[in-house]
């Protein structure tokens, strides 16, 4: 078993862990054990999914674009539609099996929502929006903004 002199300098939260993976826990500890890390796991990934997802509105001459934050997510996953002027954007992703393994922490959450408001003072083409899944877990939202005479008065 380590000394504690050998964490001395080493913040709390890793030194307990440094010191606890050393101790194996066997029967009725590794079944708590199992028990907690199955509990914290769950609370982890309901906040996971309470929290909204992050995004930013941006601005060019031409258009808006706002990027969400995508992470795992497939094109098959997602699901993004306009409401109340906004972008509203639903992520349901599967976990993927992993031969050999089980999971001990299910810690990421599988449904995700998000909400970005547009600016209210730019006339923006829907019709013409397109969504992007990007390579780097970011969603991109393009709304091109309505040229002059592009619409109609039914449409606004």
């Amino acid at each position: 078993m380590p000394s504690t002199d050998q964490f001395r300098n080493v913040p709390p939260s890793t030194a307990v862990l440094a010191m606890t993976r050393h101790v194996p826990l066997v029967g009725p500890a590794r079944r708590i054990g199992d028990a907690v890390v199955d509990t914290v796991g769950r609370v982890a990934s309901h906040f996971h999914e309470e929290t909204p997802l992050r995004s930013d509105v941006l601005e060019s001459q031409d258009a808006i674009l706002v990027v969400f934050d995508a992470p795992g997510a497939t094109v098959s996953d997602l699901q993004v539609y306009f409401d109340d002027g906004g972008i509203e954007v639903s992520i349901d992703r599967f976990r993927p099996f992993y031969e050999e393994y089980e999971i001990r922490y299910p810690g990421r959450g599988m449904t995700l929502d998000g909400r970005a408001d547009l600016p209210t003072d730019v006339l923006l083409n829907l019709e013409r929006a397109r969504a992007t899944l990007r390579p780097d877990g970011t969603l991109h939202v393009r709304v091109p903004k309505a040229k002059d005479g592009e619409l109609d008065d039914s449409d606004a």
